[in-house]
């Protein structure tokens, strides 16, 4: 029979939460404080701890710390009247599985439980590469957060990595089965926008001929991404907010709410404490969104992953049976770049040295920078005569170009929004780029 332990200073709750698990099939152990819950943890080994946050003796976070010093796999799912967000990302960070606040309904308590005993244990498939003390802790946190079904925030310079920790959440969450779905809130216009995101119904505007699921219906029992969440007009927060607090969408047009089972993984390249105090985003939302945050650290911060990340794009993209290597020099010239494009950068170098190299061997000249156009070829400078519209355009689109089509690159180096080189593109009429 599965075995529980159940922690708390009031006798009534202990009396309650043991008699709903015993009926869910569990052999039921309680303790009233810290010292006596070590204690029989120690004598029984318990697989799964419920405890509370606050007790005459101590708190759950001493509970967890001994009990994981004694079996690191033990689940420890978090009860607590006295709920704030940084004591949730403390007990998260500290290993805990699930934080709860009271008064708890047994049904969510039993979800909460099925999540840890559905949730894989390992990492599983990635491609999250890097063996620096940096990422070695976030990997962890975020394989603890995977274990919970909060939504989480991701804060991170564009081209770390933002989208592939969403996945990796997802894929080692109890949602794995379920569909990841992403939504670039940049890329879209305000009016379609609303439509993805929360559907419509017919009639619900001119061309609504029938109804469409919006993303959050579509991601059901999964994961939902929204990728710069800091893009998202203002007038569409209010909606995004009810939505994350009641779990109901309203579709266009619609008279009812539609009730979403979705857990949320927002994304952003840009501070959103910042936008916040410049009013550009709403404070509600963002520490709604804020439950757990997660930072991925800029390349130039962890450069001794470069290598790894190097050898691993290699593997990737070089022609089966190919022996392409770093050069020692290139290896050290890695680890003192500055990687302003970050992990994106070095995939892009590196694919391109494997078509350009003469040889097997990488050298440090990949590093370079790519040779000036010939001479009699047209450079991207003003001409006298040119309209300012003309001269905005060549200056857009040489920087779209040298970053490759990447949007968001292309705004931080202009000091533009996202939505405005949305704009510039579709003014100018510039081939469409995915960025």
């Amino acid at each position: 029979m599965r075995q529980v332990l159940v922690v708390d200073d009031e006798a009534a709750i202990r009396t309650a939460l043991e008699v709903n698990l015993r009926r869910q099939g569990w052999s039921v152990q309680t303790a009233g404080g810290v010292q006596e819950a070590v204690a029989k943890f120690r004598a029984g080994r318990f697989p799964l701890v419920v405890t509370d946050m606050r007790m005459g003796d101590g708190d759950g976070l001493g509970v967890l710390r001994q009990i994981r010093a004694i079996n690191p796999d033990t689940a420890v799912i978090f009860l607590t009247a006295y709920g704030t967000v940084p004591e949730a990302v403390s007990t998260i960070r500290e290993g805990a599985c699930d934080y709860l606040e009271k008064p708890v309904a047994f049904e969510q308590l039993d979800r909460a439980i099925q999540r840890v005993l559905q949730a894989p244990t390992g990492p599983g498939d990635r491609e999250i590469i890097g063996g620096s003390p940096q990422m070695h802790n976030l990997l962890a946190l975020a394989m603890r957060v995977a274990r919970t079904d909060t939504d989480v925030l991701v804060e991170a310079e564009s081209g770390t990595g933002k989208e592939m920790l969403a996945r990796l959440i997802h894929q080692n969450s109890a949602r794995k089965d379920g569909p990841f779905v992403a939504v670039n809130c940049a890329a879209l216009p305000e009016a379609l926008l609303e439509s993805e995101l929360f559907g419509y119904v017919r009639g619900a505007f001119t061309g609504a001929v029938g109804s469409k699921a919006g993303k959050f219906e579509l991601a059901a029992h999964g994961t939902l991404l929204l990728d710069e969440v800091a893009e998202m007009p203002l007038s569409l927060q209010p909606k995004l907010l009810r939505v994350l607090q009641d779990r109901q969408v309203d579709r266009l047009g619609d008279t009812r709410p539609c009730r979403v089972n979705t857990r949320v993984i927002a994304t952003t390249n840009r501070p959103l404490q910042a936008l916040v105090q410049e009013g550009k985003f709403r404070a509600d939302l963002y520490y709604r969104l804020n439950v757990v945050p997660l930072s991925i650290p800029p390349l130039r911060n962890r450069s001794g992953d470069a290598v790894e990340l190097a050898e691993h794009f290699i593997r990737k993209y070089a022609p089966q049976g190919s022996t392409f290597k770093l050069s020692a020099e290139l290896k050290q010239r890695m680890t003192e770049y500055s990687w302003p494009g970050n992990v994106r950068e070095l995939e892009n170098l590196i694919r391109r040295a494997l078509v350009l190299s003469p040889g097997p061997e990488l050298g440090p000249e990949i590093l370079e920078a790519p040779p000036p156009p010939p001479k009699g070829e047209p450079a991207n400078t003003p001409q006298p005569g040119q309209t300012l519209r003309d001269v905005e355009r060549q200056l857009f689109e040489a920087t779209l170009t040298s970053t490759g089509g990447n949007r968001s690159r292309t705004a931080q180096l202009m000091g533009i929004s996202i939505r405005t080189v949305r704009n510039k593109i579709r003014e100018y009429g510039l081939q469409r780029r995915d960025a």
